[in-house]
């Protein structure tokens, strides 16, 4: 399973000089703050970065592009609990309980179990990885589309779950998703419902949608209210709670177990770390002896949801390393590195470069612990939010959504989508459809 003498020289590359760790701060920094932009992705900040690659040798940029790859899975946990608003899919399943929880008052355990959710599932992921890199890589090439089938059908039983009040009316919002899903060119190269508009033709925008779906709708929920949280005692950023989440988490070990079996295996698959938070979700309630108190603010659904969203990371670089096939945007452009390095990927990689490998494994395993340090840290920047008066909180983040929603879409399409679906969501809302059964739907209309 381990080469061990691979193993020592990736250990002798790590300690023989200081320069790949140069990068590990930086790069964690920049993961955990790219998402209080929402609407800016992983993917992007990656792309931004590129042309700092040439100037590192090719383990520093690796180990810099992981380190914000990591900081960019907990950072986007923020902006999901503390406004409702997943900045990307990876996120949604962290709204669910993460929000009323804030609203709640409990803003600082609700991070306190992220955090923790996300270093732990991380850390599973890459000691999977460590041991089982090359049998997992062999298995995922055998993978196809009725395997992503099969996990997309599995997914759409999360209509069932998400359903609100009304089965009914929960299945409307599923089938609602996935028709939105098909826009776009079919695989034989046909228009599907793009009305002549020539930026539909890559389909619906999904940040944008999913920002406008439940960030903005939610953001215009709050327009009359004072603050996030009512009471004036519980608005505080308080260490002592945030630990209090992080020890809350070590109380459900079956919980994080799950969640990051579950996100290192579906992220082998093209797409799956999209899905995986919702799965583990899923799988979590499904579990629980009482699902009805998830969505209420349950922190077994913030543990399932951020610990199986962390190790999909493990399950992606898997591919990455050893195959050189992308499974999502930000593994795509990090496969640009080997490019840019003249290193080449697939199975070649893994052959001739194993000691790079196994570096990049350790380094990553070690920069679970460098993000616990610095996302606690960053938990009282970011937790100051719940602080400002919602009046002028509301236009800042609806300015800072509509300038990612640009950004991520270079042009007019991205904004335009992030107000229609905003208009949607607050229809939704306003009569009792689920909003979270049309985002799983559009999710998992490419698996099918």
């Amino acid at each position: 399973m381990i080469d061990f003498n691979a193993l020592m020289s990736a250990f002798h590359l790590l300690g023989g000089s200081w320069e790949p760790w140069l990068v590990v701060v930086p790069g964690i920094l920049i993961g955990l703050a790219i998402h209080a932009v929402p609407g800016l992705t992983t993917s992007m900040a990656l792309a931004i970065c590129l042309p700092l690659i040439p100037y590192m040798d090719f383990l520093q940029a690796l180990i810099f592009m992981t380190a914000m790859y990591g900081g960019a899975l907990f950072g986007v946990a923020i902006p999901a609990v503390l406004l409702n608003v997943p900045g990307s899919a990876a996120a949604v399943g962290t709204t669910f309980d993460g929000f009323p929880m804030a609203q709640a008052g409990k803003h600082n355990e609700a991070l306190g179990l992220a955090l923790c959710s996300s270093c732990r599932g991380q850390l599973l992921a890459y000691l999977i990885l460590l041991v089982l890199a090359e049998p997992i890589a062999n298995f995922s090439i055998k993978l196809g589309p009725p395997e992503m089938l099969v996990v997309s059908i599995w997914g759409l039983t999360l209509i069932a779950r998400l359903r609100g009040r009304h089965l009914a009316r929960g299945l409307f919002a599923g089938i609602f998703g996935l028709l939105l899903g098909t826009v776009g060119m079919s695989a034989q190269g046909a228009a599907r419902g793009t009305f002549g508009i020539a930026e539909m033709l890559d389909g619906v925008p999904l940040v944008p949608a999913i920002v406008g779906l439940f960030a903005a709708a939610e953001l215009f929920n709050l327009v009359g209210r004072d603050y996030i949280i009512t009471d004036t005692t519980r608005r505080g950023v308080n260490a002592r709670r945030i630990l209090a989440g992080v020890a809350e988490t070590f109380r459900h070990p079956g919980t994080v177990l799950r969640g990051a079996l579950l996100g290192t295996g579906i992220g082998i698959l093209p797409g799956g770390h999209a899905i995986a938070n919702l799965l583990s979700y899923s799988e979590a309630r499904r579990a629980a002896k009482d699902p009805e108190s998830f969505g209420t603010g349950d922190p077994r659904g913030i543990i399932a949801a951020e610990s199986a969203n962390a190790s999909s990371e493990g399950g992606s670089m898997a591919t990455l390393l050893a195959l050189g096939i992308p499974t999502g945007g930000a593994t795509a452009v990090m496969l640009v590195a080997f490019g840019m390095h003249d290193i080449t990927d697939g199975p070649a990689f893994m052959r001739d470069h194993k000691d790079i490998v196994y570096a990049v494994i350790l380094s990553s395993l070690a920069q679970v612990f460098i993000l616990g340090i610095l996302g606690f840290c960053f938990i009282f920047v970011a937790g100051f939010i719940v602080k400002v008066r919602l009046r002028a909180l509301v236009p800042i983040v609806l300015a800072l959504a509509v300038i990612g929603s640009f950004a991520l879409a270079q042009n007019m399409a991205g904004p335009i989508t992030l107000a229609i679906f905003a208009i949607i969501g607050w229809l939704m809302q306003r009569f009792d459809y689920p909003v979270a059964a049309a985002v799983v739907g559009l999710l998992l209309v490419d698996g099918i």
